[in-house]
């Protein structure tokens, strides 16, 4: 008979009651996220969810993401709530440049040690995105590895599925030489370019509860990521012919991503004096002394999404974006012929 103390699932640092006090907690927020075609409830090993008659020939789209680093400078500054908006914002932005409507989101949260509060403002800044979205939160998982992560740390990954009918589905080949470039505005780095970021707030940390606009540096770096879903999915039905590619401006900023969906032997000029770039990012190059192709190719600069339509179109779909919405719109470029590899360029190089 052994006479060493026994031990516990608690003992080795894993408490099974405070992830079920974290399912009480979420559970309101979590309904409110819900769908018609949602099945079942919170708590489940699987999420259900059925399409219904709604498509006739669908598409199932998927993305997965995270919010990088931007969760360190959040927990240093406590400030939890709108991470999850951001979670939901990198993967339905993503799926949504296909044309597909979000349907469902799914949450990963991993930690050291559960903080029932901690997760419980998290995961509600998920929900809050998910209703943003349209999309209903339909489960997750909550990982409590003591050894695996510090004392107060988690990490986030999200998942998320849409729907799109094949024969809407936009995929760029009707991308044509002259379309016209529309970017939408960003509210600020978004959940990109964090690890360079925090570098360039070590060597000026006082700076970052200083004013820059309307707002603080702070502020304007933790903004929550912007969610395009209601806006793009409203132009899509009025100007459904009109669209022929749609990019998310993400890690690689405007150099990497919009090149992403464009045909070969075709190339993007932008035009550097469509828009201003807000203070935040005017800040973070002089401080971090950027040069402007590091720039490019790591913040999305005050564009955080962008559509690429045909020519005759582009002032009606400004237009409607400016009616529909209070996200900023700007003609920032267009489409030419391009001989080697496709690539962006700038009206200043």
């Amino acid at each position: 008979m052994s006479s060493k103390t026994p031990l516990t699932y608690k003992d080795a640092g894993v408490d099974i009651h405070a992830g079920n006090a974290l399912v009480d907690q979420i559970k309101p927020a979590v309904k409110r996220t819900s769908r018609p075609e949602v099945m079942g409830g919170l708590g489940g090993f699987g999420g259900l969810f059925h399409l219904g008659q709604k498509y006739q020939d669908p598409v199932l789209v998927s993305g997965t993401d995270g919010v990088g680093t931007k969760l360190l400078l959040a927990q240093t500054h406590q400030r939890l709530d709108t991470l999850g908006i951001d979670l939901v914002a990198m993967c339905v932005n993503d799926i949504l440049v296909c044309g597909a409507e979000p349907l469902f989101f799914l949450d990963y949260f991993a930690c050291g040690q559960l903080n029932v509060d901690e997760a419980a403002r998290v995961i509600q800044g998920i929900a809050q995105g998910c209703e943003q979205a349209g999309c209903a939160l339909i489960g997750g998982e909550t990982a409590e590895m003591p050894g695996m992560y510090a004392p107060g740390e988690f990490d986030l990954a999200g998942f998320a599925v849409g729907a799109v009918e094949r024969a809407a589905l936009i995929g760029g080949e009707h991308i044509g030489i002259g379309d016209h470039l529309i970017g939408l505005a960003s509210t600020g780095p978004h959940s990109n370019g964090y690890s360079l970021i925090r570098r360039i707030i070590e060597r000026a940390p006082d700076d970052i509860h200083q004013t820059v606009g309307e707002q603080s540096i702070l502020d304007a770096l933790l903004a929550p990521t912007q969610i395009y879903v209601n806006l793009i999915q409203s132009l899509l039905a009025a100007h459904p012919q009109a669209i022929h590619g749609m990019a998310h401006i993400t890690g690689g900023g405007l150099t990497e991503n919009i090149i992403r969906v464009v045909p070969e032997k075709m190339g993007i000029v932008l035009d550097v004096d469509a828009w201003t770039m807000p203070p935040v990012f005017e800040w973070l190059q002089t401080q971090g002394s950027l040069a402007p192709e590091e720039m490019r190719q790591t913040f999305n600069q005050g564009i955080g999404y962008v559509l690429i339509c045909a020519p005759d179109k582009s002032d009606e779909i400004l237009h409607a974006v400016k009616n529909a919405s209070d996200i900023g719109a700007h003609l920032i470029g267009e489409v030419v012929a391009q001989t080697g590899p496709s690539r962006v360029s700038y009206s200043d190089e």
